[in-house]
Protein backbone atom coordinates (compact mmCIF):
# COMPACT_ATOMS: atom_id res chain seq x y z
CA UNK A 1 0.00 0.00 0.00
CA UNK A 2 1.48 3.36 -0.98
CA UNK A 3 1.69 6.28 1.40
CA UNK A 4 -0.58 9.32 0.96
CA UNK A 5 0.81 12.03 -1.32
CA UNK A 6 0.74 14.55 1.54
CA UNK A 7 3.15 12.49 3.63
CA UNK A 8 6.87 12.02 3.19
CA UNK A 9 9.08 9.07 4.02
CA UNK A 10 9.32 10.14 7.70
CA UNK A 11 5.52 10.16 7.95
CA UNK A 12 5.08 13.91 8.43
CA UNK A 13 3.03 16.40 6.49
CA UNK A 14 4.84 17.97 3.54
CA UNK A 15 4.92 21.75 3.23
CA UNK A 16 6.37 23.83 0.44
CA UNK A 17 9.12 26.22 1.60
CA UNK A 18 6.76 29.14 0.90
CA UNK A 19 3.91 27.51 2.78
CA UNK A 20 6.14 26.81 5.77
CA UNK A 21 7.22 30.45 5.82
CA UNK A 22 3.62 31.70 5.55
CA UNK A 23 2.44 29.47 8.40
CA UNK A 24 5.46 30.48 10.51
CA UNK A 25 4.59 34.17 10.01
CA UNK A 26 1.00 33.45 11.01
CA UNK A 27 2.15 31.69 14.19
CA UNK A 28 4.49 34.58 15.07
CA UNK A 29 1.70 37.12 14.50
CA UNK A 30 -0.75 35.19 16.65
CA UNK A 31 1.69 34.65 19.52
CA UNK A 32 3.53 37.98 19.46
CA UNK A 33 0.74 40.36 18.42
CA UNK A 34 -2.75 38.89 18.63
CA UNK A 35 -2.43 36.96 21.92
CA UNK A 36 -1.05 39.96 23.89
CA UNK A 37 -3.58 42.28 22.22
CA UNK A 38 -6.49 40.12 23.39
CA UNK A 39 -5.03 39.80 26.90
CA UNK A 40 -4.66 43.60 27.08
CA UNK A 41 -8.28 44.09 25.97
CA UNK A 42 -9.51 41.75 28.67
CA UNK A 43 -7.27 43.29 31.35
CA UNK A 44 -8.17 46.90 30.47
CA UNK A 45 -11.87 46.21 30.41
CA UNK A 46 -11.78 44.39 33.73
CA UNK A 47 -9.80 47.26 35.34
CA UNK A 48 -12.35 49.77 34.09
CA UNK A 49 -15.29 47.65 35.13
CA UNK A 50 -16.65 47.56 31.58
CA UNK A 51 -17.38 43.85 31.72
CA UNK A 52 -20.09 42.36 33.83
CA UNK A 53 -21.09 38.72 34.15
CA UNK A 54 -23.60 38.98 31.31
CA UNK A 55 -21.53 41.28 29.08
CA UNK A 56 -21.57 40.22 25.43
CA UNK A 57 -18.31 42.05 24.73
CA UNK A 58 -16.45 39.88 27.24
CA UNK A 59 -17.96 36.77 25.67
CA UNK A 60 -16.83 37.95 22.23
CA UNK A 61 -13.26 38.66 23.38
CA UNK A 62 -13.07 35.31 25.17
CA UNK A 63 -14.40 33.56 22.05
CA UNK A 64 -11.77 35.36 19.95
CA UNK A 65 -9.14 34.32 22.50
CA UNK A 66 -10.26 30.69 22.27
CA UNK A 67 -10.10 30.80 18.46
CA UNK A 68 -6.59 32.29 18.52
CA UNK A 69 -5.38 29.71 21.05
CA UNK A 70 -6.90 26.89 18.99
CA UNK A 71 -5.15 28.14 15.85
CA UNK A 72 -1.83 28.48 17.71
CA UNK A 73 -2.17 24.88 18.94
CA UNK A 74 -3.00 23.70 15.41
CA UNK A 75 0.01 25.48 13.93
CA UNK A 76 2.33 24.12 16.63
CA UNK A 77 1.05 20.62 15.88
CA UNK A 78 1.64 21.15 12.15
CA UNK A 79 5.22 22.29 12.79
CA UNK A 80 5.76 19.36 15.12
CA UNK A 81 4.99 16.86 12.37
CA UNK A 82 5.68 18.73 9.12
CA UNK A 83 8.67 18.50 6.83
CA UNK A 84 9.65 21.15 4.31
CA UNK A 85 9.65 19.83 0.77
CA UNK A 86 13.01 20.04 -0.97
CA UNK A 87 12.34 22.15 -4.09
CA UNK A 88 14.62 19.86 -6.11
CA UNK A 89 12.29 16.95 -5.31
CA UNK A 90 9.19 18.67 -6.70
CA UNK A 91 8.28 16.64 -9.77
CA UNK A 92 8.10 18.20 -13.22
CA UNK A 93 7.32 15.04 -15.20
CA UNK A 94 4.01 14.50 -13.39
CA UNK A 95 1.92 16.53 -10.95
CA UNK A 96 2.83 16.13 -7.28
CA UNK A 97 2.92 18.20 -4.12
CA UNK A 98 4.57 21.53 -4.83
CA UNK A 99 4.13 21.31 -8.62
CA UNK A 100 3.15 24.47 -10.44
CA UNK A 101 0.75 23.44 -13.18
CA UNK A 102 -0.24 25.60 -16.14
CA UNK A 103 -3.61 24.46 -17.43
CA UNK A 104 -5.98 25.39 -20.23
CA UNK A 105 -9.68 25.67 -19.43
CA UNK A 106 -11.08 23.85 -22.45
CA UNK A 107 -14.51 25.53 -22.29
CA UNK A 108 -13.24 29.12 -22.07
CA UNK A 109 -9.80 28.76 -23.75
CA UNK A 110 -8.32 30.43 -20.66
CA UNK A 111 -4.82 29.57 -19.37
CA UNK A 112 -3.83 29.87 -15.73
CA UNK A 113 -1.41 28.37 -13.24
CA UNK A 114 -2.08 26.63 -9.94
CA UNK A 115 0.22 25.18 -7.34
CA UNK A 116 -0.69 21.82 -5.83
CA UNK A 117 -0.21 21.81 -2.04
CA UNK A 118 -1.40 19.95 1.05
CA UNK A 119 -4.66 21.06 2.63
CA UNK A 120 -2.98 23.13 5.38
CA UNK A 121 -1.47 25.40 2.70
CA UNK A 122 -4.49 25.53 0.41
CA UNK A 123 -5.67 29.00 -0.60
CA UNK A 124 -7.75 28.84 -3.79
CA UNK A 125 -7.90 32.64 -4.10
CA UNK A 126 -4.11 32.60 -4.45
CA UNK A 127 -4.19 29.57 -6.77
CA UNK A 128 -2.88 27.17 -4.08
CA UNK A 129 -4.96 24.06 -4.72
CA UNK A 130 -5.26 21.30 -2.12
CA UNK A 131 -4.42 17.75 -3.15
CA UNK A 132 -7.69 16.84 -1.41
CA UNK A 133 -9.83 19.16 -3.57
CA UNK A 134 -11.59 17.84 -6.69
CA UNK A 135 -9.14 19.70 -8.94
CA UNK A 136 -6.10 18.64 -6.91
CA UNK A 137 -7.19 15.02 -6.89
CA UNK A 138 -7.75 15.12 -10.66
CA UNK A 139 -4.30 16.68 -11.26
CA UNK A 140 -2.21 14.36 -9.06
CA UNK A 141 -0.04 12.01 -11.09
CA UNK A 142 -1.02 13.51 -14.45
CA UNK A 143 1.56 14.53 -17.06
CA UNK A 144 1.82 17.38 -19.57
CA UNK A 145 -0.79 17.15 -22.35
CA UNK A 146 -3.13 15.06 -20.16
CA UNK A 147 -6.73 16.22 -19.91
CA UNK A 148 -8.58 16.16 -16.60
CA UNK A 149 -12.24 16.42 -15.71
CA UNK A 150 -13.72 16.99 -12.27
CA UNK A 151 -16.87 18.20 -10.57
CA UNK A 152 -16.63 21.78 -9.28
CA UNK A 153 -19.29 23.71 -7.34
CA UNK A 154 -20.37 25.38 -10.59
CA UNK A 155 -20.36 22.24 -12.72
CA UNK A 156 -18.00 19.89 -14.50
CA UNK A 157 -14.63 21.41 -15.44
CA UNK A 158 -12.31 20.17 -18.18
CA UNK A 159 -8.68 21.27 -18.29
CA UNK A 160 -5.67 20.31 -20.33
CA UNK A 161 -2.26 20.28 -18.62
CA UNK A 162 0.14 22.48 -20.58
CA UNK A 163 3.20 22.56 -18.32
CA UNK A 164 4.47 21.29 -14.98
CA UNK A 165 7.29 23.09 -13.21
CA UNK A 166 8.80 23.59 -9.75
Amino acid sequence: MSEPESMNEQGGLLLTPEGHKTLQKELEHLTLVKRPEIADRIRESQQHGEFSEDNNELDEVKFEQAMVEERIATLKHIFGTAHVLDPKRIPTDQVGIGSRVRVLDIEFADEFEVRVVTSVEADPQNMLISIDSPMGTALLGKTPKDAIEFEAPDGVKQYKILEIRR
